[in-house]
């Protein structure tokens, strides 16, 4: 359960902490991979607490007594409904997660973003528009819109996606497919694509998902 993850944390310049972001990472990473976003987001955010947690189950890709490797869902299967299966199972986890951390830090859901990368952003798009209040937004690296015609959406928010070009786990065609769907649902879509950049997050990206973050908490 994600509520006994190990979290991590930039606490606000300020001390004062009127908004959150919400740093989700990828398959066979941990909260402290993210985190490691948080102080380049924190310059222009002095009063945001970020928080990284470290998904809620061990990664079933890696050997058994490999450390600190935990995943959203499993991708043993890349079938799309399978994916969307899995996404399914963890909403309910994340969602009390975020609602677990606007309660304790007494802010509203209008200024909390999720942030994701790869599976993390899988996970940010499938919770947030469907999470019962409106969340500020979604910021999303090298990841995928696992889209669920069943499940009713309840808010919709800006979403700021960025991804590479010559990424070799989740294809660039990823982010041309959810900026399209998005766009056709009426979300607001920005973001952009990098070339030659692969399955990572480059310094572009890093100052546009700030500027974004920006917008969205300022």
């Amino acid at each position: 359960m994600i509520e006994n993850s190990k979290i991590y944390d930039l606490q606000p310049r300020s001390g004062t902490i009127k908004s959150i972001v919400l740093l989700l990472h990828g398959l066979g990473s941990n909260g402290q991979d993210l985190i490691s976003l948080a102080p380049y987001f924190a310059k222009k955010l002095p009063d945001t607490l970020f928080l990284s947690p470290d998904a809620p189950f061990p990664c079933d890709m890696v050997p058994e007594d490999y450390p600190n490797s935990f995943q959203w869902f499993s991708l043993q299967s890349r079938d799309p409904q399978d994916m969307l299966k899995g996404a399914q199972g963890a909403a309910p986890l994340l969602e009390a997660f975020i609602d677990q951390q606007l309660k304790e830090y007494n802010v509203p859901a209008s200024s909390c973003a999720l942030c994701g990368f790869s599976q993390g952003t899988m996970m940010s798009l499938y919770v947030a528009p469907r999470f019962r209040d409106r969340l500020a937004g979604v910021l999303g690296y090298s990841g995928a819109l696992l889209w669920d015609e069943m499940a009713p959406v309840n808010h919709k928010m800006p979403i700021h996606l960025i991804h590479g070009e010559n990424d070799d786990v989740v294809p660039v065609e990823a982010y041309h497919m959810a900026k399209k769907k998005l766009s056709d649902e009426g979300f607001t879509v920005s973001g952009h694509t990098t070339p030659m950049l692969s399955h990572s997050i480059d310094e572009a990206g890093i100052q546009s998902g700030a500027a974004f973050l920006n917008t969205l908490l300022k």
